[in-house]
């Protein structure tokens, strides 16, 4: 500006704000289509979520609630006024509760896949918040366990309001659910917990701890404690019957590498007042069903993130101009942001397929096992691919990506989390050694992908190696080369039915050459246009 003492900003992109996240996704809205969830009200419905979660305010929001992080104040968790905001956004919206049904309020169908379109969107927002969403929606699983518990609690899981206010959960219009597991000798060995659960009357009581409790201003828990029959599963509220405050104190907030707007905690339990939910030493098989959606939400994620990161990328080259060409026009720029694209391609068609599998479990056994199998295997493969993606993303806006005036600094400190919260990488690839040796349903899987995928090029090989390294004598050591192969015909598979163009164009560069360790290593070719015009149309 004229007399502003700054010099005007040539050759920047302008801010990647007030979008349509929906409109301008070619593969979401593929995916969408092809999953189930393409009647035009559907799709107009998650145009209009895409314009709002898109606009500059909701940016500017996420930007405040990461910039000012939770703080401990006694026994009550202080957020900012902008991650209130997001957490009354995504309740409004459904998004903790649509998956579910009750006599007075459907489920919308396909629900899995039209709650993963959002989830996906919002990702590429703000993330953090979305830990209790998440929570609060995979609880119900674990719940139904408790059938008399689960109808006292649904009123309040299913009303879209975020009601705030420290309460007992009775007295409030909507609550939250949160999750506590591990503890600080055992970490993923649950087992080892030393958390002891004692029946008194009709509940228990439960003293110990636990080293990360994430999101501890929900209204209740999922808890592992070890009561006389082994390991078990709790549900902790914050006040007692009487309406006195339970036994829960919050030692301190842990200080995170990312996911800042969320809190997470470290928290001590004293003669804390909890019911149990399922039978006593089935703690983990209860609590299992609420870790298979939580596992779920981390993938979806990871994949919103990626597409937010390819989307900065690819709107910033077509702006910019180096060496009297716009970046991306430059061969080699281009072919790594085909690349991304590619990648992008792949996790979105990968996640909206799985999500059909959940849709269509309770009446499809093949289905079902689907997605006992690829629950895992996708986890495994989005979360890890997210930071080395996210990081290449980075590296297209050069110093503009590394400083905090852009989205990709927070996106990579957030991109890890997903793959080390609710199992590790090894943790994923042991799970699905543990289902494979469902051998029927896996067999039966594995036949399926073949089939989706027949005739695409490397898909005959890799059904071959799956097979054979997970049943290897020393499979586990192998697991995480079965587990990768198993995503990538997955893939292929589920973009064979949502964007058979892009299909061949995976299967090759994915499976059937050899390409370099990094993004931009791959031979696209005639592909490249493509592949951009369908990642951000112009």
């Amino acid at each position: 500006m004229p007399g502003s003492g700054q010099s005007e900003l040539d050759n920047q992109s302008p801010p990647y704000v007030d979008v349509d996240l929906f409109r301008s996704d070619v593969p979401l809205r593929a995916a969408v289509t092809a999953n189930g969830a393409g009647a035009k009200a559907s799709l107009d419905a998650l145009s209009a979520f895409g314009r709002h979660w898109g606009s500059a305010d909701m940016f500017a929001q996420a930007k405040r609630a990461n910039d000012n992080p939770p703080k401990l104040d006694n026994e009550i968790v202080i957020y900012d006024a902008a991650y209130d905001h997001f957490m009354a956004e995504s309740i409004g919206a459904g998004l903790h509760a649509m998956t579910w049904k009750t006599d007075a309020t459907p489920a919308p169908q396909p629900a899995e896949v039209a709650r993963a379109a959002r989830f996906y969107m919002v990702a590429q927002v703000e993330n953090g918040h979305m830990c209790p969403i998440t929570m609060t929606r995979a609880a119900v699983g674990a719940l139904a366990a408790e059938p008399a518990l689960v109808t006292q609690l649904m009123p309040k899981i299913m009303a879209h309001v975020y009601d705030a206010r420290f309460q007992p959960w009775w007295d409030k219009a909507g609550i939250t659910i949160g999750m506590g597991m591990t503890e600080k000798q055992g970490g993923t060995d649950v087992r080892a917990n030393t958390t002891r659960a004692t029946p008194v009357g009709e509940g228990y009581t439960i003293t110990g701890h636990k080293w990360f409790m994430s999101a501890p201003m929900c209204d209740a828990f999922l808890v592992l404690a070890q009561a006389p029959a082994g390991l078990t599963c709790f549900f902790m509220p914050r006040f007692r019957p009487d309406g006195q405050l339970n036994g829960l104190h919050f030692v301190r907030l842990k200080d995170k590498l990312g996911n800042r707007s969320n809190a997470s905690s470290e928290v001590e339990f004293e003669d804390a007042y909890a019911l149990r939910v399922g039978e006593e030493g089935r703690g983990i098989r209860t609590i299992l069903q609420m870790v298979q959606l939580t596992r779920l939400d981390c993938a979806i994620s990871s994949a919103g993130m990626m597409r937010m990161a390819l989307a900065q990328a690819l709107h910033h080259a077509r702006y910019r101009t180096v060496f009297q060409k716009k970046l991306v026009d430059q061969p080699m720029m281009r072919s790594v942001l085909a690349d991304l694209a590619l990648e992008v391609e792949g996790a979105v068609a990968l996640v909206m397929r799985l999500c059909r599998s959940f849709d269509l479990a309770p009446s499809d056994p093949l289905e079902a096992a689907r997605a006992r199998l690829l629950t895992p295997v996708v986890k495994y493969a989005v979360c890890k691919t997210a930071p080395a993606f996210v990081y290449e993303a980075m590296e297209c806006l050069g110093g503009n990506g590394y400083v905090e005036d852009s989205v990709l600094p927070r996106l990579y400190r957030e991109a890890p989390v997903n793959a080390i919260w609710e199992g590790s990488g090894n943790v994923m690839a042991l799970d699905l050694l543990r289902a494979v040796g469902r051998a029927e349903e896996a067999n039966a899987v594995i036949a399926a992908l073949a089939r989706e995928a027949h005739g695409l090029p490397g898909t005959e090989s890799a059904t071959r190696q799956i097979a054979e390294s997970m049943h290897a004598p020393d499979a586990e050591a192998h697991a995480r080369i079965g587990v990768e192969r198993f995503a990538r015909l997955a893939a292929i598979a589920a973009l064979a039915g949502s964007a058979p163009d892009v299909a061949p164009i995976y299967a090759r560069a994915r499976l059937d050459e050899r390409r370099g360790a990094t993004f931009g290593a791959a031979v696209l070719g005639g592909a490249i246009p493509h592949l951009l015009d369908r990642a951000l149309p112009q």
